[in-house]
């Protein structure tokens, strides 16, 4: 895909649009039975390398268009004794809300069909397993283009440790981040975890990824009730 000759808004804005609705269509594309295969492969890399403490939340989003279905991770890290919560879009431009989620929890449907928990309480995350349709090389997201997940992620009033996760087929040179652009922490797709949060990305191990992770979490302040002992 042909990225564009010049760096102005209006020019990267359709550059962006075009390459959204060319990566959502690849990754529609691509065989169950592989996608099923990176999945797996991605949830094993999610719970070797992102130590979710007992006791804290992780946000998440319910699996449209083909996406990595981040439902598995999350059940090992809930028997684990984490929290989860899915987002709900409250109006245009506004950040999201998230509400707690569990197996069997009331849910409803929401923008695009979506589902959402329907009327569970609200919840504060402190990880966000962030869909991406591409990404670049220093953890800068392409999303649906509404602004909702940057929006949020600058809204909480403690800045979630952000996962951003997709296949790595959907990697771009850059996406031109803007000053509104946040990046991801990390970056996990099926060939492993790589640490972003705006430098080059790196690819890290088990090891190397969790400690980081610990990092993350003593210096964003640690969830309410999770003790440092614990991670």
């Amino acid at each position: 895909m042909n990225e564009p000759a010049l760096k102005e808004w209006q020019d990267i804005n359709a550059w962006r649009k075009t390459q959204r609705a060319h990566w959502i269509g690849w990754r529609c594309e691509v065989s169950a039975g592989q996608r099923a295969q990176w999945g797996q492969r991605m949830t094993a890399l999610l719970a070797a390398g992102i130590p979710v403490p007992s006791g804290a939340v992780v946000g998440f989003c319910w699996p449209f268009k083909a996406e990595f279905d981040a439902r598995f991770a999350v059940r090992q890290w809930r028997e684990a004794g984490a929290e989860a919560a899915l987002p709900e879009v409250v109006a245009k431009g506004q950040p999201l809300r998230f509400r707690q989620w569990w197996p069997g929890a009331p849910m409803t449907r929401g923008v695009y069909d979506i589902p959402l928990p329907d009327g569970t309480p609200e919840a504060l995350p402190d990880f966000a397993i962030v869909p991406m349709n591409a990404f670049d090389g220093r953890g800068y997201r392409l999303g649906y283009g509404g602004g909702y997940f940057d929006r949020t992620l600058a809204a909480l009033e403690r800045r979630v440790i952000a996962i951003g996760v997709t296949f790595d087929a959907c990697r771009v040179p850059s996406i031109f981040p803007q000053a509104h652009d946040l990046p991801m922490d990390l970056v996990v797709t099926e060939a492993g975890l790589h640490a972003a949060g705006g430098e080059a990305l790196q690819l890290l191990d088990a090891v190397t990824s969790a400690a980081r992770v610990r990092e993350l979490l003593v210096a964003r302040r640690l969830p309410r009730g999770v003790s440092e002992n614990s991670i």
